[in-house]
């Protein structure tokens, strides 16, 4: 399965706020053997996030979002998942337990805006907050979360612990690369495409460096990643064609 990841605000887009979500969830993933396929981000436009949203819902993938799930004008999250799957928004009763023992807590009143906060499509499913138990949602796959990091991180891991731990650890993966001087990407593209045609399992990659005020001399990395099994066969190819190209081979 793939797994994607939606960032949403504006703030983040203006530059206000640096995200934070990507490589910390690039992180979550990855210290359970999973890794990102995909990430978007999306500002607080009503209609573009629920266009994203019903492809995102036509797929297969495994989806976590960040923000937008509060209850002032700029958050839309709700919103545009009801609107992705045609779905009516409806008062959750454990969500909205949940916030009034908060309210209670906290010695805050129990306001219809922060009940709303507990309105979720028709069909959620909650996702448990550790820090203040305003609960997030979930529906086919798409996992919704706050954006305050502090929330965002332990809800996704909670999420990944509880529903996707058969996943663990079962996408091997390795990677191996080198530099190559003297030869330009296109140069090397035909032999790029050759050894993924001769390894299905894996990717090539390259990563161009252009010298200062000389843009005709390249230094690339170039490499495989993927499939273990494979791995040492194609990049011994990869590293044979480059030499074969006059290419220069230096260790990454």
């Amino acid at each position: 399965m793939a797994f994607g990841l939606y960032i949403i605000g504006d703030e983040i887009l203006s530059g206000k706020r640096q995200d934070k979500h990507f490589a910390r969830v690039r992180e979550i993933l990855a210290a359970r053997g999973l890794g990102l396929d995909w990430v978007l981000y999306l500002g607080d436009d009503r209609a573009r996030h629920a266009e994203a949203l019903r492809h995102s819902f036509a797929t297969e993938d495994i989806v976590f979002s960040c923000g937008g799930i509060g209850a002032t004008p700029d958050d839309h999250t709700r919103q545009a998942v009801a609107e992705a799957l045609n779905r009516p928004l409806l008062a959750h009763p454990e969500a909205q337990a949940l916030i009034a023992e908060r309210s209670r807590e906290v010695g805050l009143p129990l306001t219809p805006g922060r009940l709303e906060m507990g309105v979720f499509p028709e069909g959620a499913s909650l996702i448990p907050n550790p820090v203040n138990r305003i609960a997030g949602f979930a529906l086919r796959r798409h996992w919704f979360v706050p954006g305050f990091p502090e929330m965002a991180w332990p809800m996704i891991e909670w999420v990944l612990d509880t529903h996707y731990a058969h996943l663990f650890n079962t996408r091997p993966s390795g990677e191996l690369s080198m530099i190559v001087h003297g030869l330009a990407e296109a140069t090397l593209t035909p032999l790029m495409l050759e050894i993924e045609a001769a390894y299905p399992g894996l990717k090539v990659f390259s990563l161009p460096h252009l010298t200062p005020d000389v843009v005709a001399v390249y230094e690339i990395e170039l490499g495989v990643k993927g499939d273990p099994d494979h791995l040492n066969a194609a990049f011994a190819r990869l590293r044979d064609g480059a030499l074969a190209l006059d290419g220069r081979v230096d260790k990454a």
